[in-house]
């Protein structure tokens, strides 16, 4: 069993997801500095900092795509820092990354289906029809090749297929980037459902904005460590911390 780092915070009863001093390099350069952050049953956590802060490494380094050097990374109690990605896929972390990463060459409905598996402990809440109810607009897709889609479209399929995985926490990186204002609407619609569903959700983002009415809590990163850690009303509340962290 790994012991607690020095630097642990409280744990509340209810975490899913707990990750605490990590530390994690590309190559010789390192990019996170003992990173903290817990998420809570059912609740979205924002992960807000300026482009090139670390947030996409953070939410790497959850999935085992990048592999985190020190400190502790528990889902569900259970360690998984320096587990190889299948099988910390396989314990619960849904990741939707920021470049989507579909099959371009195969269909929407070979996309999903791909990644059909049961949840950690044996449930297959999510379905192929459940998901085209949660995403109405794949459906008539669903015989299109992946590459053949738009951005958001190509969005949409890579949260679908993350759900088809009936992960315990869906991460989402940078969701709403590079999409035409109307896509950004949809996806925040669909988180916001995710939500009011129990889905437990950490949305990296840079937009606060986006975040207001979606996240519970946030946590900022600026410079590969967190820097606040509150409310998402404290947050948007504190003139200096967006200032100094969010503002372009």
């Amino acid at each position: 069993m790994t012991a607690p780092h020095p630097n642990a915070t409280p744990v509340p009863v209810d975490t899913v997801l707990n990750v605490q001093g990590i530390d994690a390099c590309y190559g010789s350069s390192q990019v996170l500095f003992n990173m903290c952050l817990n998420v809570r049953r059912g609740e979205t956590l924002a992960l807000l900092g300026r482009n090139g802060a670390g947030k996409s490494t953070t939410m790497k380094s959850i999935a085992g795509v990048v592999a985190a050097r020190s400190g502790s990374i528990e889902l569900l109690g259970k360690q998984v820092r320096g587990r190889a990605p299948h099988a910390i896929a396989r314990l619960g972390i849904g990741f939707v990354p920021e470049d989507r990463q579909i099959f371009p060459d195969l269909t929407v409905e070979d996309n999903l289906t791909i990644a059909i598996k049961p949840s950690a402990d044996g449930q297959t809440e999510w379905t192929l029809q459940r998901v085209y109810d949660m995403l109405p607009l794949l459906q008539p897709l669903r015989h299109r090749l992946g590459g053949q889609l738009s951005g958001g479209e190509q969005q949409m399929l890579t949260v679908g297929r993350a759900l088809m995985g009936n992960p315990s926490v869906l991460l989402l990186d940078e969701p709403s980037e590079g999409l035409a204002p109307i896509m950004v609407q949809k996806i925040g619609a669909l988180i916001q459902t995710l939500r009011a569903r129990g889905t437990t959700i950490v949305l990296a983002e840079q937009n606060l904005q986006f975040c207001l009415g979606l996240a519970d809590r946030a946590v900022v990163i600026d410079k590969g460590k967190d820097v606040f850690c509150g409310s998402i009303a404290e947050l948007n509340q504190n003139e200096d911390i967006k200032h100094r962290y969010l503002s372009v």
